[in-house]
C-alpha cells in the first residue's frame, strides 16, 4: 500500500473563545488557526494547526501554497527530505520567518499520517521517557482589567494547576508590581508564579522589576528584552535574581547558542512552528540537554506535552485553552499535568464544522 501524500488542502478556524487581546508588544484581534490536511493514496489524513491570529493572512497562505508542489507525491516520512528541498527552494527570499512556519505546518502533518499509518502515537513512536508533564496556565493579559485577571488566574488553580503566568511590561512598573502583587495573594504561596514581556521592556526597566518581583517568589522571567541582545540577558541573569526564559520566536538555535556561551539563560522555548516542525525542535531540546537546560515550549500543547514525553530534560507546557473547542479530543489537563493522547499521529482531530476554506477566508482570489 502507497504512503505517498496524493492532495493537500488549507482551512481556517477561529477559536470560540476568541476576544482582542494585548500584551507588551501586540494588540491581538482575533485568535485563529490555520489547518493543514493532507490525504495519503493509501487514504490516511494527518493534520497540523498554526496559530495565526490576524496577521498577515496573505502571506502566510501563500507560503502554504508555494510549498505545496513539493508535498504531493513524496512518501509521507519523508520529512527529512522535504525539508532538504523547502529551504533550497525558500532560501532566496528567506529560509526563516514565514517559510519555515509553513515547512513546520506541513512537518506536522505528515508526522501525524505517519503515525496513523504505523497505528502508534508520536510519543511512543520516538520513545518515551514519561507518561506525563507538569503544565502551568497562561494568559494574563495586559489588556485585562483586574478584575478578569484574578478570575483567570483563580480558575487555573480552580482546574487543578499549579502555577500560573501572566503578562507584564506596562508603561509603569508599578502597575506590573501591582498586578503580581495581586495575583500572588489570589493563588497563595503554593502556586507558583510566572511572567512575561514578550520582549517589550528595555534592560533597565527589566532589571527592576526582576528585583521588585524577588518579594512575589515569581518562578521564571520570559523574554525579558529584545531576543537578539544576548549580552542583556547575560546582565540580567548575573544581577536579577531570577531564572530566565526565551526562545519562542527563535527559527534555528542560534539565539540557545549564544546564550549558552554567555551562561545568560536558565530555560530553553522551542515553539515548534518556528522551528520548521518535530525535528528541529528535537534538535534544538538535544542541544539544551547538552547545556543542562530545561524545556519549556511555547504554546502548542497538542505538540508539545507527546514530544515533552519524549526527551529527558522536559520541564513543563504552556497551556490555553483556544484550541479546545475546535478538535475532538483536547488534551487531558489534570493536578497540575498535561497527558499525551493515546490515539495514533498527535491523537486528535479539527471538527469539519469549525473549518472553512483558506482560499475563501483570506486569500480572495490573490493566489490559486
Amino acid at each position: 500500500m502507497s504512503h505517498k501524500i496524493r492532495h493537500i488542502s488549507f482551512y481556517k478556524a477561529l477559536s470560540p473563545v476568541s476576544r482582542p487581546i494585548a500584551d507588551a508588544t501586540h494588540r491581538i484581534d482575533e485568535i485563529a488557526f490555520i489547518i493543514t490536511r493532507l490525504e495519503l493514496e493509501s487514504g490516511v489524513i494527518g493534520e497540523s494547526n498554526l496559530l495565526s491570529f490576524h496577521y498577515s493572512p496573505a502571506a502566510i497562505a501563500g507560503a502554504l501554497f508555494d510549498i505545496a508542489p513539493l508535498v504531493e507525491g513524496i512518501e509521507v516520512n519523508e520529512t527529512g527530505q522535504l525539508m532538504q528541498k523547502a529551504l533550497a527552494e525558500a532560501e532566496y527570499f528567506g529560509d526563516v520567518g514565514i517559510n519555515r512556519w509553513a515547512l513546520g505546518a506541513i512537518n506536522l502533518a505528515m508526522w501525524d499520517a505517519w503515525g496513523k499509518v504505523l497505528g502508534q502515537p508520536i510519543w511512543k513512536i520516538l520513545g518515551t521517557y514519561r507518561q506525563r508533564v507538569p503544565v502551568y496556565g497562561s494568559g494574563g493579559w495586559l489588556s485585562y482589567s483586574m478584575e478578569e485577571l484574578i478570575e483567570e488566574v483563580t480558575g487555573y488553580v480552580r482546574r487543578g494547576f499549579k502555577a500560573v503566568k501572566i503578562k507584564v511590561g506596562s508603561a509603569d512598573i508599578e502597575n506590573d508590581v501591582e498586578r503580581l502583587s495581586r495575583v500572588r495573594e489570589a493563588v497563595g504561596p503554593s502556586i507558583k508564579v510566572m511572567m512575561d514581556a514578550n520582549q517589550g521592556m528595555q534592560l533597565p526597566d527589566a532589571l527592576a522589576l526582576a528585583k521588585r518581583a524577588q518579594d512575589l517568589s515569581i518562578h521564571w522571567f520570559e523574554e525579558p528584552i529584545v531576543r537578539t541582545d544576548f549580552d542583556g540577558y547575560r546582565t540580567l541573569r548575573q544581577q536579577a535574581g531570577i531564572s530566565l526564559a526565551m526562545g519562542e520566536r527563535e527559527y534555528d538555535v542560534t539565539a540557545l547558542r549564544e546564550l549558552v556561551a554567555r551562561q545568560a539563560l536558565d530555560l530553553w522555548q522551542p515553539d515548534i512552528l518556528r522551528l520548521g516542525g518535530v525535528e528541529g525542535w528535537r534538535q534544538s531540546a538535544l542541544m539544551a540537554n547538552a547545556h543542562g537546560l530545561p524545556v519549556l515550549p511555547h504554546y502548542y500543547k497538542e505538540y508539545d506535552v507527546p514530544l515533552l514525553c519524549t526527551i529527558p530534560n522536559a520541564f513543563a507546557c504552556e497551556s490555553f485553552d483556544w484550541v479546545d473547542g475546535l478538535v475532538d479530543k483536547p488534551i487531558r489537563v489534570e493536578d497540575g499535568y498535561a497527558y499525551p493522547l493515546p490515539g495514533p499521529g498527535w491523537g486528535f482531530s479539527f471538527k469539519d464544522s469549525t473549518l472553512s476554506p483558506l482560499e475563501a477566508t483570506c486569500l480572495k482570489g490573490s493566489v490559486r
